[in-house]
């Protein structure tokens, strides 16, 4: 059985073939046109990954933490090194809109 969750809903789908009509919405949210070749073949992918989850779910995880990342971290990035840079004119000469000073772009946040 697989649960999928999401704050304040849960979904339970158990052995149930996905439909047409289901293969069909998720393409609409997706906003993808789907043939018919596309939706047969889409709903073979999806029950076999649905199966997998099925499978996945009845590996037993308990003793096992939680974790977000499985290989060792390390900082890979390098040192500042100040390096000469465009001057301000330079930045600015190729820009559509500015005030010789800042670059001039739409307000995007009301």
């Amino acid at each position: 059985m697989l649960k999928a969750c999401v704050p304040g809903r849960v979904w339970i789908y158990s052995h149930m073939p996905l439909s047409r009509d289901d293969i069909e919405k998720i393409g609409r949210l997706a906003r993808l046109q789907l043939s018919e070749e596309e939706l047969s073949s889409l709903a073979d992918d999806m029950a076999a990954i649905i199966g997998y989850i099925e499978t996945l779910e009845k590996v037993d995880t308990k003793g096992v933490s939680a974790r977000s990342q499985f290989i060792a971290v390390e900082n890979v990035f390098r040192e500042d090194i100040e390096k000469p840079c465009l001057s301000r004119s330079e930045a600015l000469k190729n820009a559509p809109r500015h005030d010789d000073e800042h670059f001039l772009v739409p307000k995007v946040i009301g």
